[in-house]
């Protein structure tokens, strides 16, 4: 396996003489002051001239490069505008991300980056954005030319008192350690990553930080009946298996009983003998995306040392055809003890979430669950490659999740849910099918399904993030290839809400 690097980061007071790349954050139509006016007297007026030049003001999200603006200055100075508004943390990020992705292979090994009001903890959010958009998964690529490699392994934020920012700046680096993990489970190859190989990575990352790690492999699920599960996994030679994550970092009182996230880990998806076309088939090793970032969450989380009681678990399997491959019309008795028609292989992510989400309810007692899956291809219809789609039986935790989102830019968008949908689901020969009797409204009754699952007065949300987990086009924050999507949200969610 080959994890990505990321970069160094630190915080640092502003220096006399500047290392490397370096970027100024400028407000709109306001006049240049502190060290961007001694950097561009030090320059002779260059960087007044080229901004003026390029009619650059400080609009947000507007980058100018200067090149060779003097003697004694860095030869790649870089103006990021941020508006007239006060900026939010997330317009923070994103002005960090813009920056490095102006300096990312200019052959520069530092990137020095002074924010407007010479803040730490303003420096801290831009230095957390530009990390984000450092990640490369370049492993595997053994030709690349020096310049199409990534150069900038450093990042610093320059500020009047870096000791101020030391927390922000541990808080940063934990959100980006889960952040990195989940797009690393994403990138690798099914050949590296099959369902065991992952449940070892993941113990591999999390034990040491103090996360109980148990997995329960394919004789105790068969042991226990989680027929459901093992039915998608059993035209493969790879074994199923599920891993459970305990974070105990809360004692006592309110905050005694867990909070659950649940991961759909299809480590990948051949549709089994409900073949999908060859045509990019080989994203399907990205059908683990919900175990990936509940796995890159818990990770922020014990990094951090979050105080909260947090349960995990992540359901992997590989669906192929075989022999023994499982066939449509089969019926299945999952963990719940209900049975379902299988009409299609390819709908087998709720297959696995079925007895996963079962197990959990049975064994924690969660205060919620939240599930994460790439569900279906219908999300991708419904809402595009932007925003995932949200489904809750809770409206305060349906809230609190969308609050999150918008706060991290890791957007969703709540979906109905009804009766009218889940009849759909019947069956005249077992208690449900695991596809719906009609074409329309499929990640609704995919989510309807999952909702069959659900215990009486448990607080449950569904997030099918099948358009959002990877980015063909570049998106501001993470540029292309696995996005970390939910990460940084649902660490949020719990931090805003469920820490004591």
């Amino acid at each position: 396996m080959t994890p990505a690097s990321m970069p160094s980061i630190s915080l640092s007071a502003v220096p006399e003489t500047y290392a490397g790349a370096l970027a100024f954050t400028v407000v709109e139509d306001k006049a240049w002051s502190g060290p961007l006016a001694a950097a561009d007297k030090a320059s002779g007026g260059a960087l007044r001239r080229a901004a003026d030049a390029a009619r650059f003001k400080g609009e947000k999200g507007k980058i100018q490069l200067v090149l060779g603006a003097g003697e004694g200055l860095p030869a790649r100075i870089v103006l990021c505008g941020m508006g007239k508004d006060s900026p939010s943390l997330l317009d923070l990020n994103r002005a960090g991300a813009q920056i490095l992705a102006t300096a990312a292979t200019s052959g520069d090994e530092s990137l020095s980056i002074l924010p407007h009001d010479g803040s730490a903890a303003t420096a801290a959010l831009l230095v957390e954005g530009a990390a984000m958009r450092s990640y490369r998964f370049d492993g595997y690529r053994t030709r690349l030319k020096n310049e199409q490699r990534q150069s900038v392994t450093a990042i610093v934020g320059l500020c009047d008192d870096p000791d101020a920012g030391a927390d922000d700046l541990e808080q940063a680096a934990a959100r980006l350690a889960g952040h990195y993990l989940a797009r690393d489970l994403k990138h690798e190859p099914a050949n590296v990553l099959y369902p065991v190989a992952v449940a070892e990575r993941v113990k591999a990352e999390l034990e040491p930080l103090g996360v109980e790690v148990t997995i329960i492999d394919e004789a105790r699920m068969e042991k226990e009946g989680w027929g459901s599960l093992l039915g998608v996994g059993q035209g493969s030679v790879r074994d199923s298996v599920v891993v459970a994550l305990h974070w105990k970092g809360a004692s006592g009182g309110a905050h005694k009983d867990p909070v659950c996230f649940v991961g759909k880990g299809v480590c990948f998806d051949t549709g089994g003998i409900s073949l999908k076309p060859a045509g990019g088939m080989e994203d399907m090793k990205w059908d683990m995306g919900g175990a990936a970032a509940v796995s890159g969450l818990m990770k922020t989380l014990a990094a951090r040392k979050a105080k909260a009681n947090v349960v995990a678990l992540i359901g992997l399997v590989e669906n192929m055809p075989g022999g023994n491959a499982q066939r449509p019309g089969d019926i299945v008795t999952s963990l719940s003890g209900q049975t379902i028609q299988v009409l299609n292989t390819d709908a087998e992510g709720r297959l696995v979430l079925a007895d996963v989400l079962w197990h959990a309810q049975e064994q924690y007692r969660p205060r919620f669950i939240v599930d994460l899956a790439t569900l279906t291809g219908a999300m991708l219809v419904a809402l595009g490659m932007e925003k995932a789609g949200l489904f809750s039986n809770d409206d305060e935790l349906a809230a609190q999740i969308h609050a999150a989102s918008e706060a991290t830019g890791e957007y969703v968008w709540r979906m109905p849910m009804g009766e009218e949908y889940n009849k759909m689901l019947d069956s005249k020969e077992a208690d449900m099918r695991n596809i719906s009797a009609g074409r329309w409204g499929g990640s609704i009754t995919a989510a309807c399904f999952l909702e069959r699952f659900i215990q009486k007065d448990q607080k449950w949300a569904h997030m099918d993030v099948a358009g959002v987990v990877w980015a063909d086009k570049a998106k501001p924050m993470v540029g292309t290839g696995a996005t970390g999507f939910a990460v940084r949200s649902l660490n949020k969610l719990v931090q805003d809400h469920y820490e004591g």
